[in-house]
């Protein structure tokens, strides 16, 4: 590899556009090699905007000497495939969550990962923003005191007719692309090992995917999450744990802009306080914690928690269906 990571965008997304390209330019030593797009032209629209080469189609990017590693920012139900292929080809990989629609799939491709010894990574970002440590310290400093339960919520207005999150055949449905995240909130903060007590997954008929969902998890010590979803409903994006002495709560918990100052709301018999954090860019923060485990620097590409995750996504679809 280069003394800079060449990274190769894997199509023209939003997310991609938007997000991953502005802040692999932005971060040093990683740089935006080329962009890809079944559609030529976007492709060059896209990559004159960040100095970099144009491709047509994927499988051409995967033939670049000068990428070594992709971006995959392709509907759900491409990941699979082109994550793959990607790896057969000798590339690290930044996918976006999820890394597939289900948990076998997952498993085989951080397998074969491992064994290729590249560094396969799911873009789950608020993983990477500091507030999450700054509660996770705050609950091992008895903040709380024993953990209760936890609650999370994340939910959108309905998308625009077309949107492909109301495409079977591409992944779509809430719980993939909403549900995900008060799933990952609870393993990051009650740990990996969550039973599925109950779950309600409600589809929509129109579009053959689910819409909402209503899910109840149990840790071995008999913690509680309570999570909500959906993308039907007002804006909301938060989650609170409660324990034996107090609880904390966190706004805006999923998309915070890079700007914002995020504020923790601590509550403990009785008095309330809140804790002003420093505000911090967790699309950055990927791309620095993708590159650092590609160099070997880092704490790792946190694949062992995207089985878990795919693993717990399986289980709440199966307990959804009764």
């Amino acid at each position: 590899m280069s003394a800079a990571l060449r990274i190769g965008i894997m199509g023209c997304a939003d997310i991609a556009t938007r997000r991953m390209l502005p802040a692999i330019a932005a971060e040093p030593g990683v740089v935006p090699a080329a962009v890809a797009s079944r559609d030529h032209g976007r492709a060059v629209d896209v990559a004159a905007r960040h100095g970099c080469a144009a491709v047509g189609g994927y499988a051409a990017l995967l033939e670049r000497s000068d990428v070594d590693a992709v971006h995959v920012p392709l509907p759900i139900a491409l990941h699979a495939p082109w994550v793959e292929r990607a790896l057969l080809a000798g590339k690290h990989v930044l996918a976006e969550k999820p890394l597939t629609t289900d948990a076998a799939r997952t498993a085989e491709l951080a397998a074969l990962a491992r064994s290729r010894g590249l560094v396969l990574m799911e873009n789950v970002m608020f993983l990477h923003h500091s507030m999450h440590r700054r509660v996770r310290e705050l609950i091992d400093g008895g903040a709380v005191g024993e953990p209760r339960t936890f609650a999370a919520s994340f939910a959108i207005p309905p998308p625009p007719a077309g949107d492909i999150r109301y495409r079977p055949d591409l992944g779509g449905g809430a719980l993939l692309d909403i549900g995900l995240y008060p799933l990952r909130a609870a393993q990051l903060l009650l740990g990996p090992r969550l039973d599925v007590v109950g779950a309600d997954l409600r589809e929509d008929p129109r579009h053959g995917v689910d819409t909402e969902g209503a899910v109840l998890l149990r840790t071995p010590e008999g913690v509680t999450a309570q999570l909500t979803f959906g993308m039907r409903h007002a804006y909301r994006n938060t989650y609170e744990l409660w324990g034996s002495e107090g609880g904390l709560r966190v706004e805006r918990a999923f998309t915070p802009p890079a700007g914002l100052r995020p504020v923790v709301h601590h509550e403990r018999q009785g008095e309330r306080r809140q804790l002003s954090l420093d505000a911090d860019d967790q699309c950055r923060n990927t791309v620095r914690a993708f590159a650092a485990a590609v160099r070997g620097d880092g704490p790792g590409s946190g694949i062992e928690g995207t089985v878990a995750l795919a693993e717990l996504l399986d289980a709440v679809r199966e307990r959804a269906r009764g």
